[in-house]
């Protein structure tokens, strides 16, 4: 696929390395020369140095024979005018801009083919304050991701010494949960991806992706780990856009702080907030996290714009006995450093903000993706088309169909029916299959497994 990234910056850069690996034709536009040499150094792509929205740039890019447009530059008016730029004058198939702004993002209207012609908006802070809110109402989970519309759900959480299955093999689960449907996806030890098998033994500090329906994921949450008690006090650091939306989804349901530097910024958030208890100060202020309870709070979550103040906030709350903490981290390499040891959950907005981008890159029909383990390992909602003739996967059992190494099958939607798939499960025209990959790098074999043959059609 040949792919046009505008903006060479956190996202961008992010994007371009994911795709890359996958032999895309990737160029990447930016106004900085310095970020594309960086990306040139590391990465197989071209590069074209410019402003995004001009047609004469976009043309130097491949415009005119281009797939897809994703436009990630910092400035909001510049991502829509490139993507009207590209479909006016180059008729661009596919147009993803990341709009930030409420103001725009709240009229739907704006984005019509007769208007402003982009086919996906996204909005960075919108999907992490979805993905911190599911985290906060999953305690003890370290990821949390939603396929079909919500009906299932995929949870990474870690393994610890008396939980009930931990010691026991993976075969014993549905005798101790005879009511609910489940299925292990994958289990990581000391890093390395293991594909479960009936036998194998859970142990202690396993990090265990598992498959259920929404509302049977807490309870096989509780075969791994003592349950967490649900949360009810909550204090933020950061009263940017993220801080704010994450404020008032939850606090209607539980106690929250929110922290801000800025006296004029936190005296904003205390007129727009109606719950909330909004602080002015400094989030690693030892005293004022004493003051107000850090000991009593079960989540402590850093979401200023600044790396360094939300790992040493975070750190010093767990210190001050705050249960679980989370922080969020812009520098990928900073999230493996950190995450597991005094934090609790280093959240990557890139990784959150690619996940989305990858359904649209994906060949054959996928309505979700979800990029894991900074972005090791995959998750995949394909749907299966065809008939037995003409698909490698639609009248077929799963194991009869030939999965890549390192994939598995976990569970199938079948209009409203979630259905943990099982090694006699058929697969059917129409259905939402949901797969796990332990290594990305085997996605286009799973790819050329939901692609229809041509006598399909």
């Amino acid at each position: 696929m040949k792919i046009i990234i505008l903006g060479a910056g956190q996202v961008g850069s992010t994007v371009a390395e994911t795709l890359a690996s996958e032999a895309n034709d990737i160029t990447v536009v930016d106004t900085d020369n310095r970020r594309l040499r960086s990306l040139q150094d590391h990465l197989d792509i071209r590069t074209v140095h410019g402003r995004a929205s001009h047609p004469d740039v976009l043309a130097s890019a491949g415009a005119e024979d281009a797939d897809l447009i994703l436009a990630v530059t910092s400035s909001d008016e510049t991502n829509m005018v490139a993507c009207q730029v590209a479909w006016t004058l180059f008729r661009t198939p596919t147009k993803i801009a990341r709009v930030r702004s409420a103001g725009y993002v709240g009229h739907g209207e704006l984005f019509a083919r007769d208007a402003l012609p982009i086919d996906l908006l996204i909005s960075p802070e919108q999907l992490v304050t979805e993905y911190i809110q599911r985290l906060i109402e999953t305690p003890g989970a370290l990821q949390v991701l939603d396929f079909a519309n919500g009906r299932v759900r995929l949870v990474g959480v870690k393994a610890y010494y008396g939980g009930p299955l931990v010691g026991h093999a993976l075969r014993e689960l549905p005798t101790r949960m005879p009511t609910i449907e489940t299925r292990v996806a994958a289990i990581f030890r000391r890093g390395v991806g293991i594909i479960p098998e009936g036998d194998t033994l859970i142990e202690a500090d396993d990090e265990v992706f598992f498959v259920a329906a929404t509302e049977h994921s807490r309870a096989v949450m509780g075969e791994l780990r003592k349950l967490d008690r649900p949360v009810r006090r909550i204090m933020l650091a950061g009263g940017g856009n993220i801080g704010q939306r994450l404020a008032a989804a939850l606090e209607r349901q539980v106690h929250v702080k929110l922290i801000e530097h800025s006296p004029k910024r936190a005296e904003r958030l205390s007129e727009i907030l109606d719950a909330t208890v909004v602080l002015q100060g400094e989030a690693a202020d030892e005293d004022l996290l004493r003051e107000e309870g850090i000991d009593q709070t079960d989540v402590f979550c850093a979401v200023t714009n600044d790396d360094q103040v939300n790992i040493l906030s975070a750190m010093l709350a767990r210190r001050l006995g705050a249960r679980k903490v989370m922080a969020l981290i812009n520098r990928s390499a900073y999230v493996d450093l950190v995450q597991g040891g005094t934090i609790d959950i280093a959240i990557s907005p890139q990784q959150t903000t690619v996940s989305v981008l990858l359904a649209h890159v994906r060949r054959g029909d996928v309505a979700a993706v979800h990029s894991l383990r900074r972005g090791a390992a995959e998750a995949i909602e394909a749907i299966a088309h065809g008939d037995q003739r003409t698909s490698k996967v639609v009248g077929r059992a799963v194991e009869d169909i030939k999965l890549p190494a390192g994939t598995t099958i976990d569970a199938v939607v079948r209009g409203e029916n979630v259905v943990i798939a099982h090694h006699d499960t058929v697969i059917e025209n129409g259905d939402h299959v949901i797969l796990f990959l332990t290594d990305k790098r085997k996605v286009p074999e799973v790819e050329k497994l939901f692609q229809v043959g041509v006598t399909f059609f």
